[in-house]
């Protein structure tokens, strides 16, 4: 059985369902077990590590998961680029449900998260001026286009504590700050991932407006964010597949080097 993997896919069992030789295995991990078993599967030639992060039964709410765990694993098959799938509102009258936003800087609204994998007696301070891998995001830009997917090639994504929305107040700070799309994950899952030197890009699906800008209309609800989610996976899908052939080989990046550099100190 080959439980080794290159790159990473977060994202829930309608990934993958379509490979037919997928081999789930179990990780254990010292930060406790990951969201859920990881799917191992040949896509477009590369050997891929898919995981859940919030479960294959959606059981684990953002702020429960693991994420330390869920990193620790993936570096441990060998993955050393992440794709990073979530769904998220919009914050900007000009991002619609349906575009897909890739990332480039995020804002942590997030309390009691475990962040980091150096809470002493080593000490790490990881760089995160630039917090996604800007090759991986050119990468993805470059797919997005090919596919002619609505989307935007750079945006802020606020990341709240969740499980509950914001309330409009909120939402409306967020817009007034100029931040472009709201969600529960991303952090500390990007910061992690540098931590450890792996590559990650996150690719963020509009499912909703969020409610700052959505005056007149009814608040998000969870039954509206799975129904965009679901009419979208293809897309995702899609995006998948054309990026994991341009993925692989030398990492001309600084997500490696920055995390040697934290090392230093």
């Amino acid at each position: 059985m080959d439980s080794r993997a290159e790159i990473g896919v977060f994202g829930g069992s309608g990934f993958y369902s379509f490979l037919s030789d997928v081999v789930e295995v179990r990780m254990h991990t010292p930060y406790g077990p990951p969201s859920d078993r990881l799917a191992l599967a040949t896509l477009e030639g590369r050997r891929v590590a898919f995981l859940p992060r919030h479960g294959r039964d959606h059981a684990l709410p953002a702020h429960a998961i693991n994420y330390r765990a869920n990193l620790w694993a993936m570096r441990e098959l060998g993955v050393r680029e992440i794709l990073a799938p979530c769904s998220c509102g919009s914050l900007q009258a000009h991002i619609h449900p349906g575009d897909f936003v890739i990332l480039d800087q995020f804002v942590d609204r997030t309390r009691a998260r475990e962040d980091t994998f150096y809470s002493g007696p080593e000490t790490r301070h990881i760089g995160a001026a630039e917090p996604y891998c800007s090759r991986l995001r050119t990468l993805a830009v470059e797919a997005a286009a090919e596919l002619a997917i609505p989307h935007h090639s750079a945006g802020t994504i606020v990341v709240i504590q969740g499980p509950r929305f914001s309330t409009r107040a909120e939402s409306a700070w967020f817009t007034r700050e100029g931040w472009d799309v709201v969600t529960m994950t991303q952090y500390p899952e990007v910061s992690l991932a540098r931590e450890l030197g792996l590559c990650y890009t996150g690719i963020a699906l509009v499912t909703d407006y969020d409610t700052g800008i959505a005056q007149g209309r009814e608040a998000v609800s969870i039954e509206e964010i799975f129904k965009v989610f679901q009419a979208n996976v293809g897309k995702i899908q899609a995006l998948i597949r054309a990026l994991i052939p341009r993925l692989g080989g030398d990492r001309p990046c600084e997500c490696e080097a920055e995390a040697h550099r934290a090392r230093l100190h």
